[in-house]
């Protein structure tokens, strides 16, 4: 997580030159800034001041050096028990299918959101409770 941590601090910096090398150069050929790359480029710097502030204090909190940050570490090490996954399981796809329609129909036609909308919940009640019936129910 210190690679990490030092990466944001890095990106903040360079942000930050990037920035006001922006700022200056608009300055200097048109006599004017350019708001929405400065704004952009500011809120970078930020972006990478937040994250690398808040990497750092969880890395000084954690009791101990993960096993990425340790040389001498095997892949195994840092390999954590991620849950339970039902490869057999249609419901993701139905979900995948149900989001696109409704992003197709907030983009494209409201009336198709009222045909997404009950097969998004449909397909998050039948992902959820796929283990309580049928063959794999607990």
């Amino acid at each position: 997580m210190k690679a990490n941590v030092n990466l944001f601090w890095i990106l903040a910096v360079f942000f930050g030159l990037v920035a006001v090398t922006y700022v200056v150069w608009g300055l200097v050929l048109t006599g004017d800034i350019e708001w929405v790359g400065a704004v952009a480029l500011t809120l970078s710097v930020l972006l990478a001041l937040f994250l690398g502030f808040y990497l750092n204090r969880v890395h000084r909190h954690q009791g101990g050096e993960l096993p990425e940050d340790i040389p001498s570490s095997n892949i195994d090490d840092g390999d954590p028990e991620l849950g339970h996954f039902a490869p057999w399981s249609w419901w993701p796809i139905v979900l995948a299918g149900g989001g696109a329609l409704m992003m197709l129909g907030l983009s494209v036609g409201f009336w198709i959101s009222f045909i997404a909308a009950p097969l998004l919940l449909i397909a998050v009640v039948g992902w959820t409770y796929e283990y309580y019936r049928g063959f794999h129910a607990h």
